[in-house]
């Protein structure tokens, strides 16, 4: 790997990366979100972005911004609600779901269409979700839906439930509430370790970029934990030598260090316990484009 590095504060990033672009790709996004915001200068982008990455950071802040001065308060106290979620509440059972809003109503009455960018907010004036209609360019909706198909042989493989698999609760479990028992090497996922792992990486890179200017303008500690924590894996890497962890960081283009597919228009209504509920999550699917928090 070439030793040329980047650095922001204590994160070291290998110039080789693609997350090197991503980061390049965020600090544009969030610089031009927030001179549209004051009233600020134009922002140049680095040279080191390519156009049709330009044309979608441009997309993203407009929608941003759009969203960002849209903000619709709900009568709820997200830090209260999630404090009363435990494993129990999976989402599956109506009656705990009823006396959960019970305790936290969300302080409306029936359904509300959001149809334009928005913020939704708390009582506190935290932001809980952003709704993010037309973010992403036609061209990243293309390389999606390309990366999606190199993805096939691998889902196809996945897929091996009895029944009808989109509403089989074994595909929707909850996770481990105490994780490893036993912690070992960070390891690259088996399904990259196939023939077809670069260029499925490579197809993912734009939109990867895409999400993680997002974060950085939705939820910039966020983004930043994720930076340091792939820098911290990439140091893990080298001095451990694992097992194709320094080939495959080389293409990662994502800050978050995983990435989860729903092939599917319905699931069942399930929570991840094991995240915290300060950090964000994205679902960007294609047709009516949305990106979630």
């Amino acid at each position: 790997m070439n030793t040329s590095s980047m650095s922001t504060c204590d994160i070291k990033i290998w110039r080789t990366w693609a997350l090197a672009i991503t980061h390049e790709a965020g600090a544009y996004t969030e610089q031009k979100f927030n001179a549209e915001k004051t009233g600020g200068e134009p922002v140049i982008p680095s040279p080191n972005l390519d156009t049709d990455l330009v044309m979608a950071c441009d997309r993203l802040a407009d929608v941003l911004i759009k969203a960002y001065k849209n903000p619709i308060k709900m009568q709820i106290d997200i830090a209260r609600y999630s404090k009363l979620i435990s494993p129990k509440n999976t989402g599956h059972n109506e009656e705990k779901e009823e006396k959960l809003l019970e305790r936290c109503p969300p302080g409306h009455e029936g359904t509300k269409l959001v149809d334009k960018p928005a913020t939704i907010i708390d009582v506190s004036s935290t932001i809980i979700a952003w709704y993010l209609p037309d973010a992403l360019t036609e061209t990243t909706q293309k390389e999606i839906r390309a990366a999606t198909d190199l993805l096939g042989p691998s889902l196809e493989k996945s897929v091996k439930a009895d029944g009808n698999w989109r509403y089989n609760q074994e595909w929707f479990k909850q996770g481990s509430e105490n994780g490893h028992e036993n912690l070992s090497d960070p390891e690259v996922s088996a399904s990259l370790k196939g023939p077809s792992s670069e260029n499925i990486l490579k197809a993912i890179a734009r939109p990867a970029a895409i999400a993680s200017a997002a974060l950085r303008v939705m939820h910039p500690q966020q983004y930043f934990a994720g930076l340091r924590a792939l820098s911290h894996l990439g140091d893990k890497a080298l001095s451990k030598e694992l097992p194709q962890m320094p080939e495959t960081l080389q293409y990662w283009a994502s800050v978050f260090n995983s990435l989860s597919i729903i092939s599917n228009r319905e699931t069942p209504n399930h929570r991840d316990h094991l995240s915290i509920p300060e950090c964000l999550i994205f679902s960007p699917p294609w047709g009516t484009i949305l990106m979630l928090g």
